[in-house]
């Protein structure tokens, strides 16, 4: 699993038009799954997003964690975080999971990260064209992949 997590001020997702889920500071993540992404991989993210102080203290160093600023989460999958580039122009998405494995991880995952957060997170819906819009405070932009854990 790869994600990037971004600090913001706020975020949504649109979808039709509609909008489907708002926050207010916290972490706007994207997630792409791939084939041989599991379970062990939710846990990892899960334990190290929660845990991740990146938001400022009395200090205005990068010391607190979402829990300790009561921030929100929105997560929205994003199946291109696998785009293969390296032959000609036009992207291949060949390691992305197959929506059978990939929708049941995504939804593990968020259901995972809501326990964690201790409150419901917003979502956009898998598979659909959706509007992302955000405020990136800092800005603060972090990569982590499931299978680069070092």
């Amino acid at each position: 699993m790869r994600v990037v997590i971004q600090r913001v001020r706020r975020a949504s997702v649109t979808i039709k038009g509609t909008i489907k889920s708002t926050i207010g500071n916290g972490y706007l993540i994207l997630i792409g799954i791939e084939e041989k992404d599991c379970l062990e991989d939710i846990n990892w993210l899960v334990r190290k997003i929660i845990g991740l102080r990146i938001f400022d203290d009395e200090n205005g160093i990068m010391n607190r964690s979402i829990l300790e600023v009561d921030g929100e989460i929105l997560v929205i999958s994003q199946f291109t975080l696998f785009a293969s580039y390296k032959k000609g122009n036009r992207p291949s998405w060949i390691r992305a999971a197959k929506h059978e494995i990939s929708i049941p991880l995504y939804e593990t995952f968020c259901k995972q990260l809501s326990t964690a957060l201790g409150k419901p997170i917003g979502t956009g819906e898998f598979g659909a064209n959706m509007q992302v819009e955000l405020i990136n405070d800092g800005p603060v932009t972090i990569v982590m992949d499931t299978h680069n854990k070092e």
